[in-house]
């Protein structure tokens, strides 16, 4: 289907926003190997142009895993695991630096296609590495020497700051460094989540196979604070793994948000980036949703979010300057700084009671159980009011309410001063129920 000009219009205009958000920030993304010889790897480069032209700041961390297991078998080794963790000898370890170095290599030469065919077509991405990365034996663990699997020792965050202001894209393998000269295989997840932690990183995102994390029952999981994810996967709510458990890790030392996106996806990483849902599985530090008291910078939100509600006569028609007045009667639900729902609660102390108004959701997040976490919102600050009582005024939304413990009501039952403001021409619902 071709595009409209009002539809690119529409998309730029959304779009734009998070381009001014995101220059400047640092992004940590980590691949394995499938997807550097895989199909999908050139689309990635192009996309990883593109956000190096907006002044995003990348780190690409590459995994080796399945290159060294085809060396291995090349060469009629087998692969040794403790706990999970490849055991790495000697002659590993060659095919290791050599599995690395031939990625590394490959990367680099498909980096240097930039965006072809466009505009940008001569604009070359410079691309560096280096021995930022320290190292020292993994040790021996339950009487199994580790050899040469390493654990991370220290980042060399100044360097790797220092390339990224430079507008260079920083390409790490899968391999640190120790002050005695050799080389160690690294973890490319954990070493990912650990250069986030020490760069602060402002995102920190795993290419993975399938489009993020699914509960037991298969349904997708499109957000979870670490908590939350910590919980679910120690009582068998999520599927257990070393990605999750490193986002996990990430978010605990100050990453804000970690993204699992689906690496056969062309376009997935901009579609997480560039537009307010994102794609795939989030672990954040913070709640991704907000909800908070209004405030005067939230007036062309809120009649963003209402006016076309209005014109369909679904709510009260509202000038910007009564909302304003009465600005701090209403409460709103904020994702990424863009206001998705608002209410209002209007008290009538003397009995005892609160309207509950202008109620919106916008309508991308109808049956998503955004009307829910507002209304249990709207109700329990009703409650620390002291207020015993909600009601609410509707024409089209009576049985949403009704469904939530509402009982229709007469206008005798409303305080008096509201049955004088009564509108006869919108012949509105009267629905009340007593706050939890």
């Amino acid at each position: 289907m071709t595009e409209t000009p009002a539809q690119f219009v529409s998309w730029f205009r959304s779009a734009a926003p998070y381009i001014r958000v995101h220059r400047g920030k640092t992004f940590v993304i980590q691949f394995d190997d499938h997807l550097v010889h895989g199909g999908m790897f050139t689309d990635l480069v192009h996309d990883l142009a593109l956000m190096n032209s907006l002044d995003i700041q990348l780190v690409l961390v590459y995994g080796a895993r399945h290159s060294i297991e085809a060396w291995l078998d090349e060469n009629e080794k087998t692969s040794i695991y403790h706990q999970g963790v490849r055991l790495t000898d000697a002659d590993t370890m060659d095919l290791v630096k050599t599995a690395a170095g031939k990625l590394r290599v490959e990367i680099e030469a498909r980096l240097s296609m930039g965006l072809g065919n466009t505009p940008m077509s001569n604009a070359g991405l410079r691309v560096s590495s280096g021995n930022h990365v320290m190292a020292k034996p993994a040790g021996i663990v339950d009487g199994v020497d580790y050899q040469f699997t390493g654990e991370i020792r220290s980042i060399d965050v100044n360097a790797i700051q220092s390339k990224l202001n430079c507008g260079e894209i920083v390409l790490v393998p899968p391999l640190g460094y120790s002050i005695t000269g050799e080389a160690f295989n690294l973890s490319a997840i954990n070493l990912a989540a650990q250069l986030a932690a020490a760069l602060k990183a402002d995102k920190l995102i795993y290419l993975v196979d399938g489009e993020g994390l699914h509960d037991r029952q298969g349904n997708i999981i499109s957000q979870l604070q670490h908590p939350e994810a910590q919980i679910l996967m120690q009582n068998g709510g999520i599927e257990e793994s070393d990605y999750l458990q490193k986002a996990i890790d990430a978010c605990r030392q100050g990453v804000s948000r970690v993204q699992f996106i689906d690496r056969q996806a062309s376009g997935a990483i901009l579609q997480e980036l560039f537009t307010r849902d994102g794609r795939g599985t989030m672990i954040s530090a913070s709640p991704y949703d907000v909800i908070r008291q209004a405030n005067g910078n939230d007036t062309a939100g809120i009649l963003a979010l209402i006016e076309p509600l209005e014109k369909q006569g679904v709510l009260v028609e509202r000038s910007r300057e009564k909302l304003e007045l009465e600005i701090d009667h209403f409460t709103v639900m904020q994702r990424d700084n863009v206001i998705i729902g608002c209410a209002a609660l209007y008290p009538f102390a003397g009995d005892s009671a609160a309207e509950l108004a202008c109620f919106a959701i916008h309508p991308d997040y109808h049956k998503q159980g955004m009307g829910e976490q507002l209304f249990n919102t709207m109700e329990a600050t009703a409650a620390k009011a002291g207020l015993k009582k909600l009601f609410v005024l509707t024409t089209q939304a009576e049985h949403w309410f009704l469904e939530r413990g509402f009982s229709e009501c007469t206008l005798d039952d409303l305080p008096v001063e509201k049955q004088d403001l009564y509108n006869y021409q919108r012949k509105s619902r009267v629905l009340m129920r007593t706050t939890a």
